[in-house]
């Protein structure tokens, strides 16, 4: 089995603190992760046809293999890896799209606003360093 790779807005302070939340509560360190303004993610969205995000990302990424997966449907991909009761929150695939979509775009949005913005990646511990791809 390949490994899923989220692919993370490296300079947003509640994306960092999320990667570390899904690091704390995931059922097995499965996922791997990178930051968007990394040549790695630029090399596997690339290589995936996917446009690299000009400026600053507005949404998380989860690619597996050839598949790529962003915005709401990207979170709860990375839901679907946590432990209960978060993992429950897959639940809401049953929304459409384009409304959970919505209201991702609108929190990406004002992210920074509300959490700030770092001017550079986050650098992993030691114990994390083999997860991060970039």
């Amino acid at each position: 089995m390949s490994d899923k790779v989220v692919l993370f807005d490296g300079t947003c302070n509640f994306c960092n603190g999320a990667v570390a939340f899904v690091i704390d509560h995931e059922r097995g360190p499965t996922l791997k992760f990178a930051s968007l303004q990394s040549e790695v993610a630029k090399e596997m969205l690339g290589k995936a046809g996917v446009p690299v995000p000009e400026g600053d990302p507005d949404t998380i990424v989860v690619v597996e293999d050839d598949r790529v997966v962003t915005h709401s449907s990207a979170a709860l991909e990375i839901a679907g890896q946590l432990r209960a009761p978060w993992r429950w929150l897959v639940v809401f695939r049953i929304v459409p799209r384009p409304v959970r979509d919505f209201f991702y775009r609108w929190f990406a949005k004002n992210r920074y606003r509300w959490f700030g913005k770092t001017e550079a990646c986050r650098v992993p511990t030691p114990e994390l360093r083999a997860r991060f791809l970039a």
